[in-house]
């Protein structure tokens, strides 16, 4: 038996060519299928496709078109960003750009725990973590009203903390940035210390306060949907022990922003910790006109960032933000085959402490190249543009009598309803265009009601698919 070809190498390159074409026309075969955003007929028929694909897992014999079979069962299987009726999550189409750098991290597989596995990687993500990490610590100019709670800018002298200080570690998105920042959070100011945060929060904050064996924490309640301030000064003066707040820029559900300026002053007041969960929100930063939006942002101790979300990357590629790159001595760990002290001592990069995970893959290429290729004025275009076109059809709901409108969208999300529907309604409607593959939404509580979410991070979305999309809801709608 002969081995097969290496990814790498010097045999890398032309067995890899035709295993990309197989997998391009796998893909577009799959798609063609699929012939939606969805595929038909509901879990039952999905699995049974899929099962019909893989037919026996390890066979004695191995087939050289599984790659072909599988692929295309998996597209033909998938639920596809790409498709403007599929609107349901933080599910972005990933850009081709950052797909095709994904591709060469698979090929030179690097593993970021030590840099004789990773020499040129790693100095990629010490790079492009601290820049993004001073996006997040920037200063704005004053004329924008967030001077008060911005940090200085880069080059600052002064009392000021200078934007070096300043620092970053790639995540697999949301969930692990909120447990570090927890995890954090529980060794500087001590294991007593109390989550605080408002029911709109992400599931992950309180999970992370049970993993880490913290407290239980406090769950303010939110009925506008964002933390109110005068509730949140209440819990603090109630408690004793230290505090983390954890505020939310964008919330999972309607994406809302909670009040940043207001609970950073509570913070310095009560000298509690600040972590914002910016993991849909942090993409705002890259765009001149809804920046603004993320005031405040800039004094919070850590800020979770997903640029899986506005970013438009391929999973996963998540951030901590960092305000004192000294909080991250927290994270420390020593193996002497990783990183021996006279190792570092001779100038070999430390990196087991830039990550709960040992093996992990350097998903900051795919960040870099989006970064370099795009620049500022490219992602803050597809910014405003997924906002916009949440501002279209927030209209159109808006001005059909047919549907109800939860409120004009703070990013990219419009909850929505057909009018006098009850609960069961909504949700019924929902799982019948998912049956039927012609639409991904999502569902949302708010205003103790149930509401269909669409989620617009797709650019490519025309005004007619938003249309369409609001037609196709009204047409399975029980009357």
């Amino acid at each position: 038996m002969n081995t097969p070809p290496l990814a790498s190498g010097p045999e890398g390159p032309p067995s890899l060519r035709p295993l990309l074409d197989t997998v391009l026309e796998a893909l577009g075969e799959g798609a063609r299928a699929r012939g939606g955003p969805l595929p038909a007929g509901g879990p039952g028929a999905v699995a049974s496709r899929v099962r019909d694909a893989l037919g026996d897992v390890l066979p004695d014999e191995g087939d050289p078109d599984s790659l072909r079979h599988l692929v295309r069962a998996l597209a033909e299987g998938a639920a596809d960003p790409a498709d403007p009726l599929c609107a349901a999550h933080l599910h972005c189409p990933p850009l081709a750009v950052a797909a095709a750098a994904d591709l060469a991290v698979s090929v030179l597989n690097p593993s970021m725990d030590s840099w004789d596995q990773a020499p040129a990687a790693s100095e990629l993500e010490a790079l492009v973590t601290r820049a993004l990490a001073n996006e997040v610590y920037l200063e704005v100019p004053r004329g924008a009203g967030l001077h008060r709670y911005a940090a200085p800018p880069r080059g600052a002298t002064g009392p000021h903390r200078p934007a070096a200080d300043n620092d970053a570690l790639v995540t697999t998105g949301g969930t692990e940035s909120n447990q570090l920042a927890l995890l954090l959070a529980r060794e500087i100011q001590g294991p007593e210390v109390r989550l605080i945060c408002g029911a709109n929060a992400h599931h992950s904050l309180p999970r992370a306060a049970w993993l880490l064996g913290m407290p239980a924490p406090v769950i303010i309640p939110t009925p506008t949907g964002t933390l109110d301030p005068t509730t949140l000064h209440t819990a603090l003066q109630s408690g004793s022990a230290p505090a983390l707040v954890a505020a939310t820029a964008g919330t999972t559900d309607t994406g809302q922003i909670d009040p940043l300026p207001e609970i950073a002053h509570l913070c310095a007041e009560h000298h509690a910790r600040l972590h914002i969960d910016a993991a849909y929100g942090g993409g705002l930063l890259f765009s001149d006109r809804h920046r603004a939006k993320l005031t405040g942002l800039s004094v919070a101790d850590t800020v979770t960032l997903d640029l899986h979300k506005l970013g438009w990357q391929p999973v996963a590629a998540g951030l901590l933000a960092v305000r004192d790159k000294n909080d991250l001595t927290a994270l420390h760990q020593h193996a002497d085959y990783l990183n021996a002290d006279d190792d570092t001592e001779a100038g070999l990069p430390d990196l087991l402490g830039r990550s709960l995970r040992t093996t992990r893959r350097p998903d900051i290429l795919k960040i870099a190249v989006t970064l370099k290729t795009l620049g500022r004025t490219g992602l803050g275009a597809l910014v405003d543009q997924v906002c916009e076109r949440a501002r279209e059809f927030a209209q159109l709901v808006h001005d059909h009598p047919g549907f109800e409108l939860h409120e004009p969208p703070t990013i990219s999300t419009v909850l929505f309803r057909p009018a006098n529907a009850t609960d069961d309604a909504v949700a019924a409607v929902r799982r019948k265009l998912l049956t039927d593959g012609r639409a991904v939404l999502g569902r949302a509580r708010a205003a103790d009601r149930l509401w269909l979410k669409v989620t617009l991070l797709n650019p490519t979305t025309r005004p007619a698919d938003l249309a369409g999309l609001l037609q196709l809801v009204e047409g399975t709608t029980p009357r």
